[in-house]
């Protein structure tokens, strides 16, 4: 009897063993550092996506920079292609390997999933750009290496200049992805975005010589604006025009702001 009166004189919880529930949204910084590690995660899966997102770039830095296969406006093929191929690859993984994964995220129900948690739209989209950043820093890096050992001999002293216009180009690719993925059928999204990274391409100027659109080529063609800021800097190393500049960051904040009002969980 005794005993019983001590066991219900004991207060909630002070037992061992004893659930104490504690209901409330986790921290928006745990949420998405959750997210951005299960969006690495997810990528790591898809391993070869990576590799194939890797595999053009690299046939071309290979293929142009070693060989005389393309007409290029300079004698430094190296130092023309190498920065170019980054470029591209930047646009190969935050447009268009981004574009397609979103799209068929909300196709197999993934997306709606994620829109019933407590993260929102704007978290969604900063964790797939946080991410597609981490991934793209280490492709870069992996195709720069090769650039240098087939002899691609990069200017360092304006490496920041270099990140920063990467960084908008990646931010402007992966709002642009997002706005297609929102409002084309999965099937659809694939077939625009290769036909824009096939574009992106033929008028960029990354491989061979392309006609100067000057200044506006800069708003026109954020790939080629990209890869001149890139060539400047790293090639060159002279700094990015501010027509680059302007050019990336009007890209970037307007995909961004598209894809954050646009994007559909289902």
């Amino acid at each position: 009897m005794s005993s019983s009166s001590s066991s219900e004189s004991r207060p909630a919880g002070a037992g061992s063993g004893v659930f104490a529930p504690a209901p409330g949204r986790a921290p928006l910084r745990a949420i998405l550092r959750k997210q951005i590690r299960m969006e690495l995660l997810l990528t790591a899966r898809r391993g070869e996506a990576v590799v194939l997102a890797m595999g053009v770039p690299l046939l071309v830095l290979l293929g142009a920079g070693l060989t005389r296969a393309t007409n290029l406006p300079t004698d430094d093929r190296l130092g023309y292609v190498v920065p170019g191929v980054l470029a591209l690859t930047v646009m190969s993984t935050a447009f268009t390997g981004q574009a397609i994964t979103t799209g068929y995220e909300r196709s197999y129900g993934v997306l709606k999933r994620l829109g019933a948690s407590p993260l929102t739209r704007p978290g969604l989209l900063f964790s797939k750009t946080a991410a597609i950043l981490c991934l793209v820093g280490l492709q870069t890096s992996v195709l720069a290496l090769v650039g240098v050992a087939a002899g691609w001999r990069p200017e360092l002293s304006l490496l920041l200049p270099a990140l920063g216009v990467t960084v908008l180009a990646t931010a402007a690719y992966c709002g642009l992805a997002l706005l297609i993925a929102s409002l084309l059928r999965p099937e659809t999204v694939t077939a625009a975005a290769t036909l824009i990274y096939v574009l992106m391409l033929a008028a960029g100027g990354i491989m061979f010589a392309a006609p100067d659109l000057g200044a506006a080529g800069h708003f026109l063609l954020p790939l080629a604006a990209h890869a001149e800021a890139l060539r400047n800097t790293l090639t060159n190393g002279a700094a990015v025009p501010g027509t680059i500049w302007l050019s990336l960051t009007l890209w970037a904040v307007a995909a961004l702001t598209g894809a954050a009002r646009k994007f559909r969980w289902e």
